[in-house]
């Protein structure tokens, strides 16, 4: 073989060893994924709040994709937490409430798992609230149950130990210190999961005095009677005016106040806080965002940002969750995706919490397994206008359990599209459907309506369908005429 050949053959091959080598690591974007605690998406400025500023979250809006129509399948805690992990609805990853004795099964099939098979180093820092030991993680330390605000206990890798400060730096504290000391060879998935801003709200010094001088306007709902709904909106135990207690507003109100000025001035008390906790969480996610701006690891990482589940500030006069309406239905989503992800566009799909493990997964180049139940994200991520695929879903099955619990809210399921809403509040067989075109805040169900007879018969058999499409056979629920 002559020199010439040999360097024709050289040039030719070294290219593809190089690819060999590099593409796999360059293809494989880091992940950060971040989840807060009870962050209604209209508290985040990019959303369109009129009550506070979220500049670092809107930082990751502006440089990637933000969701509008982002549901989750059971609006409570660990229920939202055991969807994400397994991609698939509660009455089959086993968690569908809050009970002491329901411990998530950490045997089951996970997407951070399936990330660590496929050579990811994994980690989850923070807010865990599923009673049983994180599986499929290299690396953790979370909060025992709720965690506190102040000094909290971790319990890091099986050790338990109070650390001195305040959670959500803390959090931020540890989630920079996992990417300093990681191994750098591997890509990473790091979920960061704050407590914040779930109850009881207590703010950092730093942010302890903000809107002392700044009266909160009420919602538009504020001041609902639930006249126009089923017996289950009367009966829940939500209400500000009545179910806030003194440990919520810090104090006792002061003496005479009664009726509408006691609401009021609770609903001052506790949004106040809320916001609080709300303004240092997003000030730390800056700090990690910073993090990755100055080490230069923002180029390959895909940074997400989402709420376990949506919350009521003040909303039809509630705080908490758990109901199918919008506020609570709704969570935040936003996607930063250097090079993949067009800036600032906004998409309103159709999605769903139910859809985050399979678009990690192929994120990081990983097929889903087929027992998922969501769908990627990435081809809505990778439409320079946001747009789903033409097969994407036009409905959204809910599915909430709990009851009697802390708040009375009674079990429902139901269905969403882009225009109505039905509900079925099982237990007692009461049914509301909404028009959301013409009655976006859901005050006036017209479920008996003879106006709306086919749309109740229509929404009736779309919730059949995803009922039998998603294997959701629990006999708590009554069967129901079509």
């Amino acid at each position: 073989m002559n020199l010439h050949r040999l360097i024709i053959i050289v040039l030719v091959l070294l290219p593809a060893l190089a690819r060999a080598d590099d593409t796999p690591a360059l293809s494989r974007p880091n992940i950060l994924y971040i989840m807060s605690d009870d962050h209604a998406a209209h508290a985040l400025s990019c959303y369109g709040s009129k009550i506070n500023q979220t500049p670092n979250l809107d930082r990751i809006a502006s440089a990637g994709m933000r969701f509008t129509n982002c549901f989750v399948t059971d609006s409570l805690c660990g229920p939202s937490r055991a969807v994400l992990l397994t991609g698939k609805y509660n009455h089959l990853n086993g968690v569908r409430d809050l009970a002491p004795t329901t411990v998530f099964d950490g045997t089951q099939q996970t997407f951070p798992k399936l990330l660590q098979k496929a050579g990811y180093q994994t980690a989850i820092i923070g807010k865990w609230h599923l009673i049983s030991a994180p599986t499929g993680f290299d690396y953790w330390s979370i909060l025992p149950g709720q965690g506190v605000y102040k000094n909290p206990a971790f319990i890091t890798m099986g050790k338990r130990e109070v650390v001195k400060g305040y959670v959500t730096d803390i959090i931020a504290d540890k989630t920079i210190d996992f990417l300093k000391n990681r191994d750098k060879s591997k890509p990473f998935c790091v979920m960061c999961e704050h407590k914040a801003p779930h109850r009881n709200w207590q703010p950092d010094e730093k942010h302890a005095h903000m809107y002392d001088d700044v009266e909160i306007p009420t919602p538009l709902t504020f001041d609902d009677d639930y006249s126009h709904r089923t017996s289950a909106a009367h009966d829940q135990r939500m209400e500000v005016g009545r179910d806030l207690t003194k440990n919520d507003t810090k104090g006792p109100p002061p003496p005479g106040l009664s009726g509408e000025e006691l609401k009021k001035w609770k609903y001052e008390r506790f949004i106040k806080d809320y916001l609080r906790v709300v303004a240092s969480m997003d000030d730390n996610v800056g700090r990690v965002l910073d993090y990755l701006d100055e080490t230069g690891l923002a180029k390959n990482t895909i940074v997400v940002y989402t709420s376990d589940n949506g919350f009521f500030l003040g909303d039809h006069g509630w705080f908490d969750k758990r109901f199918m309406y919008e506020e609570s239905l709704h969570v935040p989503l936003l996607v930063r995706w250097p090079g993949q992800v067009k800036a600032g566009i906004v998409s309103s799909a159709m999605v769903s919490n139910l859809d985050f493990a399979e678009t990690l997964l192929d994120v990081a180049g990983v097929k889903p397994p087929g027992d998922m139940q969501g769908h990627s994200l990435v081809p809505i991520l990778q439409n320079a206008a946001g747009n789903p695929p033409p097969d994407w879903r036009t409905a959204f099955y809910y599915h909430y359990y709990e009851f009697p619990s802390e708040h009375r809210v009674q079990p429902h399921i139901g269905v969403r599209n882009d225009r109505y809403k039905l509900i079925n509040f099982y237990g007692k067989q009461e049914w509301e459907l909404f028009d959301l075109q013409k009655d976006p805040h859901e005050l006036n169900s017209v479920y008996d309506d003879p106006g709306y007879a086919q749309v109740v018969k229509d929404m009736k058999d779309e919730l059949s369908r995803l009922r039998t499409e998603l294997k959701d056979n629990d006999p708590l629920v009554v069967p129901f005429p079509k």
